[in-house]
């Protein structure tokens, strides 16, 4: 008889019931004299005892401008030094502090402030063109319960003189199971939503993650990935401080070159990325000048990643024990990842295990029912990690958490024998194309092989007669001359008629969002708007 699909993580290593000031306060005292932070783009340092002094004192800069437990405190910035303090201090300040994206245009910025209730602001002066003082300003009116907004490079030094006399007290009324976080999704399907996520999801994620990769207190950690993500706020800032490891900001935003000086430069053992970022390093030109052999483990997430691409990670970048990670925000963010003794198969063509305490189930996405495995399914989380809900938001929170606590991910997955989960598509993804459901994952994977493509992309657009109709979005590799029709003619006999693409738009970027995950509700909207166009971007093929 088939198993059911559904898998629990280990509980050999015991859950932290601490706030994520006590566990900082705790490191401090085992490994106050190692490196905690570096930020080379400012060229700021700071050891442990350093970052416990300067969060202390900027706790209590906040508490005395009138933050209380359960405020606000919104950060608009791209990765630097003082945002990592600043999410210490907002912790130990009983705080939620709201990651705010740095390339928000000022309509989503002003919806996340007001949405979220943020008092207290603080924002770089500028990001790339973007005046952020001026754009702030333009928002108060319609974000009434804004006090004040603080730019870091003005009013940083006065927090820094903050008194740390009133933490301790403040410290000790917060709770592990109080929200600390509120994470806008990144909206690849629209709108975004406020995922509030408490001390108790927050540490224990970043903890388990990274002791499954091996860190300890010798461990650096390169990271690129954004801090206003989980990846950056979670698996970075605390995946390393729940090790006393060092996090290493090679830059303000995700640059290549930069990426890699850090690694030579610092003596990186551990790097973290979403699969555009290794690749973009994979090919740089500078990537055979440095010294990558330092390296032993990373992450990497965010979106779907190739076996060839996981191999090339490996062993050009240097990464043997690379881990893949799976997850979403509102699971803080990891719920599945593989390890570095894991069979070759497990390793390259799945998402891995649950990790520890945590339930995962594949159901029928109508019935709600546990699929057997090797059927493909919705993929549901439980356990620790689940966020409290969308912030001011219940009916969204009911809809995607149901009253036993399991967490609907949209994704698209299918469990093995052994537990581990293959994603193979989101929910909304799916393409229904004449009746017939078409998996866009299993098209771009087909097609990244190819020896002409460096990385595509699948969409359904409309269409009069089938309701909808495979789109491809691709990046072919330097010097190709591939076109539409050349790719249409080798994917047949390779997958079915049906599910080979009819249109083909060919680009040197794809729409993401500023962590790196592919946006394909816009290729699906630029699509429309350049076929009504009859735009010559798009190359119809003879299918």
């Amino acid at each position: 008889m088939t198993a059911p699909s559904y898998a629990c993580g280990s509980v050999d290593r015991p859950l932290l019931g601490e706030t994520i000031g006590q566990n900082l306060r705790r490191t401090t005292e085992r490994f106050g004299r190692h490196t905690a932070l570096v930020d080379r783009a400012q060229g700021l340092r700071a050891t442990y005892d350093e970052l416990w002094e300067q969060s202390g004192r900027v706790a209590g800069a906040l508490l005395a401008r009138g933050v209380r437990r359960g405020d606000r405190v919104g950060v608009w910035a791209a990765n630097r030094y003082e945002w990592v303090v600043l999410q210490f201090a907002a912790a130990r300040a009983g705080a939620i502090l709201v990651a705010l994206n740095p390339t928000y245009e000022a309509a989503e910025l002003g919806y996340a402030l007001a949405h979220s209730g943020t008092s207290l602001l603080l924002h770089a002066a500028r990001f790339r063109d973007t005046d952020c003082g001026a754009t702030v300003a333009r928002l108060r009116a319609d974000c009434p319960e804004l006090r004040e907004a603080i730019p870091f490079e003005d009013g940083w030094a006065e927090l820094l003189d903050g008194s740390p006399a009133a933490v301790d007290a403040a410290e000790q009324e917060v709770d592990i199971d109080d929200p600390v976080a509120i994470q806008y999704t990144s909206g690849t399907t629209g709108r975004p939503k406020g995922a509030t996520l408490t001390h108790h999801n927050l540490l224990n994620n970043g903890r388990l993650v990274a002791a499954a990769i091996g860190f300890g207190p010798a461990d650096s950690v390169c990271a690129p990935v954004p801090l206003f993500h989980c990846f950056g706020m979670v698996l970075g800032t605390l995946g390393t401080s729940t090790h006393g490891a060092a996090l290493v900001l090679p830059g303000g935003a995700f640059d290549a070159g930069r990426t890699l000086e850090a690694i030579h430069e610092e003596g990186c053992t551990a790097v973290y990325g979403v699969p555009t970022m290794y690749l973009a390093m994979l090919e740089h030109p500078r990537r055979r000048d440095v010294r990558l052999d330092t390296l032993r483990t990373g992450l990497i997430g965010g979106a779907p990643c190739a076996p060839d691409l996981l191999a090339r990670i490996r062993t050009e970048l240097h990464v043997p024990e690379l881990s893949t990670v799976c997850g979403m925000t509102e699971t803080s963010p990891i719920s599945l990842q593989t390890l570095p003794g894991d069979p070759a198969e497990r390793r390259d063509t799945t998402v891995g295990r649950p990790t520890p305490h945590v339930e995962v189930k594949i159901v029928d996405p109508v019935t709600g029912r546990v699929v057997p495995t090797g059927t493909p399914g919705e993929q549901c989380t439980r356990g620790y990690s689940v966020m409290a809900g969308y912030w001011d938001d219940p009916a969204a929170t009911r809809a995607a958490i149901d009253p036993a606590g399991w967490m609907r991910t949209g994704d698209l997955a299918v469990m093995h024998d052994d537990g581990s989960v293959a994603i193979v598509g989101r929910l909304k993804d799916v393409i229904i194309r004449g009746g017939e459901n078409i998996h866009p994952r299993e098209v771009e994977e087909l097609l990244r092989t190819h020896p002409a493509v460096a990385d595509a992309h699948v969409v359904g657009v409309p269409h009069e007669r089938l309701g909808e109709q495979v789109m491809a979005w691709v990046r072919l590799a330097d010097g190709s001359p591939a076109g539409g029709d050349d790719l249409a003619a080798w994917c047949a006999g390779r997958i079915s008629r049906s599910k080979i693409p009819s249109l083909w738009r060919f680009t040197d970027r794809f729409p993401t969002t500023a962590s790196g995950k592919v946006q394909k509700f816009r290729m699906r909207e630029i699509a429309v708007a350049e076929l009504g166009l009859d735009a010559p971007a798009l190359q119809a093929a003879a299918v």
